[in-house]
């Protein structure tokens, strides 16, 4: 049984969501999307979620049945358990634990050392009216990017993807943290050059395409957000 329709709750800068945006596509299911201000969820994505967290799919069956998925680590072992392709857990036991792994370092540590720093100060103030940016915030955030993207950079040396030899949800995960980051100049690209080519690649799927038309208002994109041969 399949759904007949989904509906897609997210903030287009979210990482979060953008992940599991690019699942959707990846697996060419289509969706309705509805921009939400997750700093301030509407009754609607609490009767949903009562976390107010994004994202939140919504499915519609054939029978009657309507399912709610909620946040990206369930939605994304929803749609793996669905009968799609591609598989984006490798098959390999060691490469999908490792896929985990690096999904789980996201979630937590980068965010936490990150997104918490550099995105609240660049992004989410302005969105919720917060004051200017932390000087002492900004730099605390971008000393700690820079030991993130170096890790990932020693990864990518030895691999053809973040876990291994297969493009996995470790890959999406990643590419969603670093092109919000990206889009607003925060990503010195050519001091990773492993980094880079791995990104382009990414960059250049279909899925990922979408992503590349966001437009936050009263933020310009850096230069090179767009283009897949940077």
């Amino acid at each position: 049984m399949s759904a007949i329709e989904r509906q897609f709750y997210h903030f287009a800068f979210d990482p979060a969501s953008r992940v599991v945006r690019m699942a959707l596509g990846e697996k060419k299911l289509d969706v309705t999307e509805i921009a939400v201000k997750y700093w301030a969820p509407t009754d609607e994505l609490l009767k949903l979620n009562p976390s107010g967290l994004l994202p939140v799919l919504v499915e519609n069956y054939e029978d009657g049945q309507t399912v709610v998925v909620c946040e990206n680590r369930a939605i994304l072992e929803h749609l793996e358990e669905l009968p799609l392709s591609p598989r984006l857990w490798p098959v390999p036991m060691q490469e999908r634990a490792e896929a985990r792994r690096l999904v789980g370092w996201f979630e937590r540590k980068f965010d936490y050392e990150v997104n918490a720093l550099l995105l609240y100060e660049k992004m989410e103030k302005r969105l919720m009216g917060h004051g200017a940016p932390d000087i002492n915030n900004l730099r605390a955030g971008r000393e700690s990017l820079r030991d993130h993207l170096s890790y990932f950079e020693s990864l990518l040396e030895t691999r053809n993807w973040l876990a291994g030899r297969s493009m996995s949800y470790a890959d999406f995960v990643c590419a969603a943290h670093l092109s919000v980051i990206d889009y607003f100049d925060e990503m010195n690209w050519q001091k990773y050059p492993h980094l880079k080519t791995w990104y382009m690649v990414i960059k250049s799927r279909p899925c990922f395409r979408p992503l590349l038309n966001d437009i936050l208002p009263g933020v310009t994109a850096a230069a090179h957000y767009k283009e897949l041969d940077f």
